[in-house]
C-alpha cells in the first residue's frame, strides 16, 4: 500500500512493487508430502495482488523471507502491485494467480463465462465499507446512503454497485463521484462517504483523530470472502500440484502472521514497502485487524483458506441480491485445499 500504508483506497500511495517466491508444502519446516518437497520444481510463477506493499500481504512476506516458497519449489513468486481485481490478468495469462474477491469475479463468470475458480479466501469476512465522518456524512445505515455523495474509485464501482442492489437501493438515489484511492475527498467534505477498508483508511483517519462511522458491506447483505485466491480452469487442470504446494506455503506464512502481526508489519516497513513510507503505528493496526477477518470458527475447525460450504451459500446469496447470477459450482474449487489439508493434517492447527 502507499506511502503511509493505505488501501486501495490511498491513492496517494498508489506504488507498484513486486515479492517473490510462493508456495511451499509441509508444515514444522519440512516439506509436506506429494509436494516440492521430493524435488519438484515450479518455476517461476506471478501473483496479483489487490493492492500494493503494505501489511496486506504480511502472510506473503512471511513465506517469502522465511523461505516457504523456496522449499515449495519456485524459483520466484513475482508480486504485481494492485489496485486490481485481478481477473484481467488472469484470463490474458500475464499472471498465475491473483488475490481478488469474490463479488469481481462472480460477475466475469455470470457476464462472459469466465473459467475463473476461487479456491480459497485470506480474509473469511471482507473489509469493504462505506467510510464516513460523524460530523459528516454519518452513514450508519444502507438508507443513509440515499442522497450522498459517494466517492467510489474505478476498479470499486461493480462491488459498490452490488451494496446498493443487495439494500434495494436505487443507484439515481446516490450521487456516485469518480475518486482515486486517497481519502482527502472525504476529509476535505467533497464526499461524504468514501469506499475504504477496515483495515486501512478507516484506521488511519482515526488514528488522526477523525470520529469515523463505518458502512461494513459484510454486514449489510455482501457477506462475501475477500482476498480470494483465484485462478484459471486451466491452472487447475494443468498445475493442480503448483497450486497445491502454493496454497501450503501461504497457510505457513499466515500462520505466522497471525501469530506475531508486528512481523508482517516489519517487513511491509523494512523490506518490501520500503519506498511507501509506511507509518509505524497504522501499519501494526492494520496487521492486527486483518488478522481478525482471517479467522473464523470455520477456519478453527478446518483450516485457514477455508471456505464452508455455509460461507459459499451465503456468498452466492449476496451475490444473487446484488444481479450476480452464479452458482458456488461455478465459482468455488475447494477440492485443492482439502488435499492439502488431507496430506498436511497439522496444518490445520494454525493457532499452535
Amino acid at each position: 500500500m502507499p506511502a503511509s500504508s493505505l488501501r486501495a483506497r490511498l491513492g496517494a500511495s498508489a506504488a507498484v512493487v513486486a515479492l517473490s517466491s510462493l508456495v511451499l508444502a509441509g508444515c514444522a519446516g519440512e516439506p509436506a508430502d506429494g509436494a516440492a518437497g521430493d524435488g519438484e520444481s515450479f518455476g517461476e510463477i506471478s501473483l496479483q495482488l489487490s493492492w500494493i506493499l503494505n501489511e496486506e500481504f504480511a502472510g506473503e512476506y512471511i513465506a517469502d523471507s522465511e523461505g516457504y516458497y523456496e522449499d515449495a519449489g519456485f524459483d520466484a513468486v513475482n508480486l504485481v502491485p494492485g489496485p486490481s481485481t485481478g481477473t484481467a490478468e488472469l484470463l490474458s495469462g500475464s499472471v498465475d494467480i491473483a488475490l481478488s474477491d469474490s463479488a469481481a469475479v462472480g460477475t466475469v463468470i455470470a457476464n462472459e463465462g469466465a473459467p475463473l475458480k476461487i479456491i480459497g479466501a485470506t480474509f473469511q469476512a471482507n473489509p469493504f465499507t462505506v467510510l464516513s465522518l460523524a460530523d459528516g456524512g454519518n452513514i450508519a445505515t444502507p438508507a443513509d446512503l440515499v442522497g450522498k455523495r459517494i466517492g467510489v474509485q474505478d476498479s470499486n464501482t461493480s462491488l459498490f454497485q452490488a451494496l446498493l442492489a443487495a439494500n434495494g437501493i436505487d443507484p439515481a438515489d446516490v450521487e456516485v463521484v469518480p475518486v482515486q484511492y486517497d481519502p482527502a475527498p472525504l476529509v476535505n467534505g467533497e464526499v461524504d462517504g468514501f469506499i475504504a477498508y477496515l483495515t486501512n483508511e478507516a484506521i488511519t483517519l482515526d488514528l488522526a483523530g477523525l470520529d469515523t462511522v463505518n458502512l461494513a458491506f459484510a454486514d449489510n447483505g455482501l457477506p462475501f470472502v475477500a482476498e480470494t485466491v483465484t485462478v484459471t480452469d486451466e491452472t487447475i487442470e494443468t498445475e493442480r500440484e503448483m497450486l497445491k504446494a502454493f496454497l501450503v506455503a501461504e497457510i505457513r506464512g499466515w500462520t505466522d502472521a497471525l501469530a506475531d502481526p508486528q512481523r508482517g508489519a516489519d517487513l511491509a516497513m523494512e523490506e518490501y514497502g520500503t519506498d511507501l513510507d509506511l507509518d509505524p503505528e497504522k501499519t501494526l493496526a492494520g496487521s492486527e485487524a486483518q488478522n481478525a477477518l482471517v479467522v473464523s470458527a470455520d477456519t478453527e475447525e478446518s483450516g485457514l483458506f477455508t471456505i464452508s460450504e455455509e460461507l459459499q451459500e451465503r456468498t452466492i446469496a449476496s451475490l444473487a441480491g446484488a444481479g450476480i447470477d452464479v452458482t458456488a459450482e461455478e465459482l468455488f474449487d475447494m477440492s485443492l485445499l482439502a488435499e492439502v489439508y488431507e496430506e498436511n493434517p497439522d496444518l490445520v492447527a494454525y493457532a499452535g
